[in-house]
């Protein structure tokens, strides 16, 4: 016995079978892992600068939604500088924001920056940036820089001490006596004689003068 099959159900079949790997493929995206975390909020641009032309420290940074997205630093000890650059996200520095801080980790334990933030400044703490990296020179950046909305200038704390790395030196150790050899006792060959004896010296004469001659008395 054959049953038919009108052709349009036919038609209908072979469409759902197309649609159903379609749909599968449509929830893979969902799946996916959000790689960052987007920012939002008004754009804020502050900067400051503190020192003399020969001698300064400043820094430039971006905030956004009042968050740092951010920063461009740069010192100058005349012939020597410095210059250190981070932007949030990027390949050279962890990211974190707990709390009403901002943690900013630099790679290859370069150092780390702690943001802090209030209504009138951001105040940025070095934690041991290394100058190696960053500025060519031994020694770490400690202290504290400030940024205040409304001001020029900066208020530095530590950040342009000059605690630079001196190259070890060895110590002198301690003052040790000079060590006195004795001489060698003379051996046979190199023994002393006694010295000859000497000869007594006789003692001077005064030779005799004769008296003088009395004359003969006469008779």
């Amino acid at each position: 016995m054959l049953i038919a099959i009108p052709a349009g159900a036919q038609t209908v079949q072979s469409q759902k079978a197309k649609k159903a790997p379609h749909k599968m493929q449509h929830n893979k995206p969902a799946m996916q892992k959000k790689q960052g975390v987007q920012m939002r909020g008004r754009l804020e641009k502050l900067e400051c600068k503190l020192g003399t032309e020969d001698r300064h420290a400043r820094i430039a940074i971006e905030l956004i939604g009042g968050r740092l997205k951010s920063l461009a630093y740069y010192s100058k000890w005349k012939p020597r500088t410095c210059s250190v650059h981070i932007v949030r996200d990027d390949a050279y520095s962890k990211w974190e924001d707990p709390g009403s801080v901002t943690l900013v980790t630099l790679n290859e334990e370069k150092g780390a920056f702690l943001i802090d933030y209030s209504r009138s400044s951001v105040k940025f703490l070095f934690r041991d940036i290394d100058r190696e990296r960053f500025c060519g020179m031994t020694g770490k950046i400690t202290g504290t820089l400030t940024v205040t909305r409304g001001r020029a200038q900066c208020e530095l704390e530590g950040v342009m001490d000059e605690n630079f790395e001196q190259p070890d030196v060895a110590s002198p150790g301690p003052a040790v006596a000079p060590v006195l050899t004795p001489a060698p006792a003379p051996t046979a060959a190199t023994e002393l004689l006694p010295a000859p004896a000497l000869a007594p010296v006789p003692a001077p004469t005064t030779p005799a003068v004769p008296a003088p001659a009395t004359p003969a008395e006469k008779p």
